[in-house]
């Protein structure tokens, strides 16, 4: 008697677990076939019974069948998203029963690779197929203009694949142009991790993001300083090298970097320009001149050494008239009509510098302004109204009194 009810026992468990095989049967029919809510079903019935709850090569199914759903998904949404999340997950959980073989049996589906144009029912369905349809869709929303899915596909499929450059710099572009700059700063940062790419666009946002966005110079300076041991010719990092010295008010070492700089590009516009403001800041006026002039006529469509050529000419004026007011009125009958003339003088060559600027931004009313109120002071009476006009069609007539 216990023999045969061990027997129908045993025969009991042959049935069951012969049954819920059956299941996983039925979802790799549904995969296959491409039905895949039914296949879904089942498979998440199989993964509930501890016969094959235990197994990998569940979960892999059950992966591949959630892979298969978010291919197919062609409306892109934060739900077809979800549903790529999820295969990731569960990819995710049949490596860690598994491990990260790729020479298993599971391991070979698992990492299957993919070849351009392969047909469909010989794509292996595995986590670089979710990564390879994740891309493709990140690239189907950049080119509708949906940046904000584009980044979260590109970034699913950063997920799988941490040393994929193309990956994240797009997704760490995207990120940065959304202003979602800790997720920049991390895709970035993979690509610093990579031996053999070229991580200057990388170095270059990050160094961006901590000096402006971050308002982190120190940061940045520490970022700007590895990427100079690592590409010391770069000119571009030498610039913002200069220029984070500078916002720590590390003059002297701003300088002796910005003459090393025009050593190796002496009629680099923007070079000039910080070397002409260092001078400026010690005091030597001739000099900052000088390399003001010069980053103009390097370049004469270069905003800021226009802007600073005439403001340096400005404040020597400004300086001369000051001068001029301190003195006694003994002193200042004799040196007034002199001084003056030095004025004007100033005031005179600042305009075609402010009036180049003012071409290369026609509608900045700062410089209008400058310019209004430097032909003011020359009795310039036609130039002046034609400033006035200007100003007051962006302003308004009453702009002298805001």
């Amino acid at each position: 008697m216990k023999k045969l009810i061990l027997s129908l026992a045993l025969l009991a468990t042959a049935t069951f677990a012969f049954g819920q095989k059956k299941v996983v049967k039925e979802a790799e029919k549904g995969f296959k076939t491409g039905n895949l809510q039914t296949a879904l079903t089942a498979i998440e019935g199989a993964l509930t019974n501890p016969e094959t709850s235990g197994d990998p090569a569940t979960f892999l199914l059950k992966a591949q069948i959630q892979t298969k759903m978010f291919g197919s998904d062609s409306s892109n949404t934060k739900e077809t998203l979800e549903i790529g999340n999820q295969a990731l997950a569960t990819f995710d959980k049949t490596i860690e029963m598994e491990g990260a073989s790729k020479t298993t049996p599971v391991g070979k589906v698992l990492y299957g690779e993919e070849v351009v144009g392969m047909p469909d029912n010989l794509r292996p369905y595995g986590i670089i197929t979710l990564k390879n349809v994740s891309f493709d869709k990140a690239l189907e929303r950049y080119n509708e203009d949906d940046m904000e899915m584009s980044y979260e596909f590109f970034n699913l499929a950063g997920e799988i694949d941490k040393t994929d450059s193309t990956i994240h710099y797009n997704a760490g572009f995207l990120a940065n142009d959304l202003g979602r700059f800790e997720d920049a700063k991390r895709h970035f940062g993979y690509l610093l991790e990579l031996p053999t790419y070229n991580k200057t666009n990388a170095y270059y946002f990050l160094i961006q993001i901590l000096s402006t966005e971050e308002k982190n110079p120190e940061a940045a300076f520490a970022t700007v300083t590895k990427a100079r041991v690592e590409y010391p010719n770069d000119r571009v990092l030498a610039e913002y090298e200069i220029q984070l010295l500078l916002q720590l008010n590390k003059m002297d070492e701003a300088m002796a970097q910005i003459k090393d700089a025009l050593a190796k590009d002496p009629n680099n516009p923007g070079l000039l320009l910080r070397s002409g403001y260092l001078k400026e800041q010690g005091g030597d006026l001739a000099g900052a001149m000088v390399d003001y002039k010069k980053s103009v006529e390097v370049d004469p469509m270069f905003f800021e050494g226009n802007y600073y050529t005439g403001a340096l000419m400005l404040e020597q004026s400004r300086a001369i008239l000051a001068e001029l007011n301190s003195l006694s009125d003994e002193e200042w009958d004799k040196k007034s009509q002199e001084m003056g003339k030095q004025a004007d003088g100033f005031y005179r060559e600042s305009i075609p510098f402010f009036t180049k600027a003012l071409e290369i931004k026609p509608d900045n009313t700062d410089i209008m302004i400058i310019l209004f109120q430097v032909h003011t002071r020359l009795k310039n009476a036609a130039e002046a109204e034609s400033m006035n006009k200007k100003i007051s069609a962006i302003l308004g007539a009453n702009w002298q009194e805001n």
